[in-house]
């Protein structure tokens, strides 16, 4: 079939049995998939794959257009927007593909040099695959059908299941006392004199990134007086003394304490907190003010940490308190990892006046939680 599309499917060992258990004639997504679901056909390729333990175990051909239902196939979420599925390939847990296995041939290792980078593809499904990726992965799983080679397993990571909680407005997170950072280490935690700390440089990098590409750059205004290479962020390239006053006061003081602003006249085009050392709760608190407070605000909102404190933002902003805003936290900020974004920007540097904000999209995550 010359115009066939391979979609990403996730699953846990758990909501993979009671998919077989329900007859292996459905897969679901969640309710915020919906416009993805809607994307894929008939005819179109499902590549499951076992989060936890990182394999592929299944191909499911698409054999209806998607559809809503909520019957009961699985324990923990409706996982509503639904498929009619064909099994053309089922493995075993044991026997199923691992994601390392396919290095050397999947675009998601070569896009980065960070070792935790290809994770950003397996954190939400349905997700489009390119041909080539697609095939890859099909090859692999006909290859383990006919010759399988068994691979031990850790029961408690199959066993696992995605740490979200049903609320009445979506699936949320609670993390775990014993995950909480210690106040007194996460805030006070000093740099070094002689060397500018991770959040320092990266907010360089951004203010830099933003003057680069066209546009007038804010630092927060706490941090105004701070150095890099020599230079006060009060004196970069672009620096805008003052924002537009275009909010009541209150708004525009959680505005001017946002780590970095990009902005094109009067508006901005991006917003960015910078998480490195300082409580991941702060950054994300000064962008739920702001949402509360301007509901209507389209600011595309990111937040940038160590590959390290992937699992704790995505997490965090799935909270319960994050989770009930209009709109939720998790449909307008994205995770930049501290690598990519060092990487990339070096990537882009002979045409980074010509790059555009939505490139940001491209290199950052959706903070949904995890699927499967």
């Amino acid at each position: 079939m010359e115009n066939r599309n391979y979609w990403l499917d996730l699953f846990t060992g758990t909501t993979w049995e009671e998919f077989r258990s329900a007859g292996s004639k459905t897969s679901g997504f969640r309710e915020s998939r919906w416009k993805s679901a809607q994307q894929i056909k008939p005819g179109d390729y499902l590549l499951c794959y076992l989060t936890g333990v990182s394999r592929f175990i299944g191909l499911l051909e698409v054999l209806s257009p998607a559809f809503k239902d909520k019957s009961p196939i699985w324990k923990d979420e409706d996982f509503p927007c639904r498929l009619k599925v064909q099994p053309l390939i089922e493995l075993t847990p044991e026997t199923a593909v691992p994601v390392h296995s396919l290095k050397d041939v999947l675009s998601c290792f070569k896009i980065s040099e960070s070792p935790y980078a290809w994770t950003g593809r397996f954190r939400s499904s349905p997700t489009r695959w390119s041909k080539a990726d697609g095939e890859a992965v099909v090859a692999a799983m006909i290859e383990a059908k006919k010759n399988p080679v068994a691979r031990k397993v850790d029961p408690k990571k199959l066993a696992r299941r995605p740490k979200t909680y049903k609320a009445d407005f979506g699936p949320i997170t609670i993390p775990d006392l014993e995950q909480e950072e210690p106040i007194e280490k996460a805030i006070f935690v000093a740099p070094s004199s002689q060397q500018p700390s991770d959040h320092t440089e990266i907010q360089a990098l951004l203010l830099r990134l933003g003057a680069d590409m066209g546009y007038n750059v804010w630092v927060a205004a706490n941090d105004r007086n701070r150095e890099f290479n020599g230079l006060k962020f009060c004196d970069f390239p672009k620096i805008k003394k003052e924002l537009p006053l275009q909010f009541d006061d209150a708004t525009n003081r959680i505005i001017s304490l946002i780590d970095v602003l990009w902005l094109k006249g009067n508006a901005i085009v991006s917003a960015f907190e910078v998480e490195s050392t300082t409580s991941i709760y702060s950054g994300l608190l000064r962008m739920s003010d702001l949402i509360s407070m301007q509901p209507n605000l389209k600011i595309p909102l990111y937040l940038v940490a160590p590959d390290e404190r992937r699992n704790k933002v995505i997490a965090e902003v799935n909270r319960p308190t994050f989770s009930r805003l209009k709109p939720p936290l998790t449909e307008i900020c994205r995770y930049i990892s501290f690598d990519v974004l060092i990487e990339e920007v070096e990537k882009i540097r002979p045409i980074i006046k010509y790059v555009k904000p939505e490139y940001l999209e491209e290199i950052s995550e959706s903070c949904e939680p995890e699927e499967g």
